[in-house]
C-alpha cells in the first residue's frame, strides 16, 4: 500500500492557494534555503507515515469550508514532488470523491516529465522562485536555479495555471537588476494568475536552534514595507 511521509497537517489555511485550504505538509527537501522556516521537513524518510484513505479521512470533516469557500487541498513540504507517486494518488482520490480543487506548494526541483501524472491531477502550483540568479540562487540554496526556471517554463507552454512566490531578504533579494529580470523572465510565462512577494522572517529560527544547526541569517532583519514596495515597482506589473 502507497504510503507517504507527512510532517505536519494544517485543516483551515488561507494563504496557500485560493479559499480555505486542508494543507498537508510532506517530508523531504533536496533544497536547504538559508531562510526555511521548516528545516525539520528536510529528512525524507522522516515524519508520520501515512496512506491516502487516512489523509481523506482527516479532509472530510472539513469539506463544507473547502467547498464554501472556494478551497480545496494543497500540498506542500518540504518538496511535495520528491513524493509525487504519493501526492498523484493522492490528488487523483479527492478528485474523484469530491472534485476538490488541489494546489501544489513546490520549489520546482523536480524533472516535469517525471511528475507528469501529478501535474496532470493539479489545478494549481505555487511556485517558489527563490533567485533569479543562478549563483545567487546557489549561494541561498545549495542548488541551481535551472530546474525551476525549466518548470515554470514547462507549466507555461503546458497551460497550467501557477502563483509565483518569492521570498525576499534584504541583502539577498534588493538589487535592481535582479528584480528587474525577475519581472523580465515573469513576463515570458503563460498562466500566472498571481505574484507574490513573501517577505523574510525570523519565527523558523528556533527549529534551527533545536536541532543544533547555526542560522546562515543570524541578525538579518525582516524587509520594510518600503523595501517590499520597491521590489514590487522594479519587479513591475507581472500579469
Amino acid at each position: 500500500m502507497l504510503k507517504g511521509h507527512v510532517h505536519s497537517i494544517e485543516t483551515f489555511g488561507t494563504v496557500d492557494g485560493p479559499g480555505i485550504r486542508f494543507v498537508l505538509f510532506m517530508q523531504g527537501c533536496l533544497l536547504k534555503c538559508q531562510y526555511c522556516h521548516n528545516p525539520d521537513t528536510w529528512g525524507l524518510h522522516e515524519g508520520q507515515e501515512m496512506t491516502v484513505e487516512e489523509v481523506c479521512r482527516e479532509i472530510e470533516p472539513y469539506l463544507s469550508y473547502y467547498r464554501g469557500s472556494g478551497g480545496g487541498l494543497t500540498v506542500s513540504g518540504g518538496e511535495p514532488t520528491l513524493q509525487y507517486p504519493f501526492v498523484a494518488e493522492l490528488f487523483k482520490e479527492v478528485k474523484k470523491r469530491w472534485n476538490l480543487h488541489t494546489a501544489l506548494d513546490s520549489n520546482g526541483y523536480n524533472e516535469p516529465d517525471k511528475i507528469a501524472e501529478l501535474l496532470d491531477y493539479t489545478d494549481l502550483v505555487l511556485l517558489d522562485l527563490k533567485h533569479i540568479r543562478d549563483d545567487k540562487h546557489i549561494a541561498l540554496t545549495g542548488k541551481s536555479n535551472e530546474r525551476t526556471l525549466k518548470m515554470a517554463r514547462w507549466l507555461s507552454d503546458h497551460g497550467k495555471k501557477m502563483w509565483i512566490r518569492h521570498v525576499f531578504v534584504p541583502g539577498i533579494h534588493d538589487e535592481e537588476e535582479d528584480l528587474a529580470d525577475l519581472g523580465q523572465f515573469i513576463r515570458t510565462l503563460k498562466g500566472v494568475d498571481k505574484f507574490e512577494i513573501l517577505p523574510y522572517h525570523q519565527m523558523g529560527v528556533y527549529k534551527w536552534k533545536e536541532l543544533g544547526m547555526a542560522y546562515p541569517l543570524e541578525g538579518v532583519p525582516s524587509p520594510t514595507e518600503e523595501e517590499v514596495a520597491r521590489a514590487y515597482r522594479l519587479i513591475g506589473e507581472v500579469i
